[in-house]
């Protein structure tokens, strides 16, 4: 996707929640059922989502399954709890004329226990789809299912087997047949759990096609880098930043997002991660964090250091909801949304949520280049922080060095600015910061956030432009 990664803020719905689908698919139970929302009832918040400051809605499972939408059935239908094709391309069109992409969830290493792989087994080694999995057949029984290798050690999910060309085959094919219908991208579903140099196999023939799909993985933890060159993907999940905000935020310690956004630093001189605060895996950020007014900082991190931002459904109007490791332990960060977003910035909190996410979105757009910004923390205490994003093509003579390193280059001793840099201060304790704090040496007016009374709240964020100010980093 030409430029695509450069300037792109993703909304992510997990459809299947947004929409208010039965936990169970009724087909499937041998049920009569016609949705009661679709997927062409996601249009509405198409505007939302602009207004957001977003330009690409990621999209969770839409693909025929029994439950959560990561228990495949059919690859090439949509699952009738969603509505069907003329649904999705109705959406597809929606989005499109409004100049938002369409990224949809590959599960791909995985099918669910009612798909045709899987219940071909019953039928012995000799079945259609016996090499397409990985059955264990020793001790099976006729018109049964040998034990097969269950993904994570969920027995509704059997593992694909990805040796299998025929399997990779497919995998492109399902790649191919949906960028065909109009999306503009896939992410992959478990790609942790996958050899990355599969797809090595599986995205070139995905690629003569549609040179321009953007590709991301689900990454949680390992050498980001590493499996980037392996694999062949556009980018992966940013696990590592997301920890380090909120953990960061609840203990009120600034050295472990210190520590991380220099790692950072290092995977976008080689690739623009994807980063966010929330996802339908993990539990609110507004749950999440102690403090219900870290979120603003939360998204002031997300939206002012480098990588691809995307922001999760309903965190931008203040939605909670605690992940809990147990069957059904998602739905509580998964729910509807209402069928329309007129009137959900009514109340103050929903407009304080809202406005925290658009602003900052805005406020990126404005700064083009912190897509790729490299991050300078200049200032660090454990509940205060000051730090500087940048344009990393600035020339390095002016581009790494704030006044308090700086002076030394300068016949003049004045500071050398970046040309293009931010400066961010993020309060994290309970008391106020006075505009006469040293954290706020040198700057001028924000551009964002707000002194009050001459003070910067506690549990808040402010933005300057440039990077000006000393560091009295220890």
């Amino acid at each position: 996707m030409a430029n695509f990664e450069d300037s792109a803020i993703l909304w992510q719905v997990f459809p299947l929640g947004a929409l208010g689908a039965p936990a169970t698919n009724p087909e499937v139970d041998g049920a009569d059922h016609a949705p009661a929302r679709t997927l062409s009832d996601l249009i509405p918040w198409l505007d939302h989502a602009i207004r957001l400051g977003a330009n690409a809605v990621s999209l969770g499972p839409i693909f025929h399954s029994y439950s959560h939408g990561y228990d495949t059935i059919d690859y090439y239908r949509i699952d009738p709890r969603l509505g069907d094709m003329d649904d999705f391309k109705n959406l597809v069109s929606a989005a499109h004329e409004r100049g938002i992409k369409v990224i949809l969830d590959g599960v791909f290493n995985h099918v669910g226990s009612n798909h045709e792989m899987l219940q071909s087994l019953k039928e012995g080694p000799d079945s259609k789809y016996a090499d397409y999995l990985l059955p264990n057949w020793e001790g099976w029984q006729a018109g049964k299912l040998p034990h097969y290798h269950a993904f994570e050690g969920h027995t509704g999910l059997a593992t694909l087997n990805h040796k299998n060309p025929k399997v990779r085959e497919m995998i492109a094919h399902v790649m191919q047949f949906w960028l065909g219908q109009g999306a503009d991208g896939w992410r992959l579903d478990a790609a942790y759990s996958m050899d990355p140099s599969v797809w090595q196999e599986i995205l070139p023939a995905v690629r003569a096609d549609y040179p321009n799909a953007w590709i991301v993985a689900e990454v949680i933890h390992g050498d980001y880098p590493q499996l980037l060159s392996t694999s062949g993907w556009d980018s992966l999940t940013q696990y590592e930043l997301w920890k380090a905000t909120w953990s960061a935020l609840n203990d009120r310690n600034f050295f472990e997002l210190d520590w991380t956004l220099g790692r950072h630093n290092d995977f976008l001189s080689q690739f623009l991660p994807q980063t966010f605060i929330g996802n339908h895996d993990v539990t609110r950020i507004a749950s999440m964090l102690d403090n219900e007014g870290d979120v603003g900082l939360a998204v002031a991190i997300l939206m002012t250091t480098g990588g691809v931002p995307s922001i999760y459904y309903g965190d931008e109007l203040g939605f909670t909801g605690v992940k809990e490791e147990r069957l059904g332990g998602d739905d509580a960060i998964r729910q509807p949304l209402p069928d329309s977003p007129a009137g959900q910035l009514d109340s103050p909190r929903a407009g304080r949520f809202f406005h925290w996410y658009a602003s900052l979105a805005a406020l990126r757009r404005e700064h083009p280049w912190l897509w790729h910004a490299q991050t300078k923390v200049v200032q660090l205490e454990n509940e205060v922080m000051r730090y500087v994003s940048f344009n990393p093509a600035t020339p390095a003579d002016s581009a790494t060095h704030t006044p308090a390193d700086s002076t030394a280059d300068s016949p003049t001793g004045a500071a050398a600015e970046p040309a293009q840099a931010i400066t961010v201060v993020l309060n994290a304790s309970d008391n106020a910061l006075p505009r006469d704090h040293e954290v706020f040496a040198g700057v001028g007016e924000p551009i964002a956030g707000q002194f009050d009374d001459g003070a910067l709240r506690p549990h808040a964020y402010v933005i300057f432009e440039g990077a000006c100010g000393s560091s009295t980093r220890p």
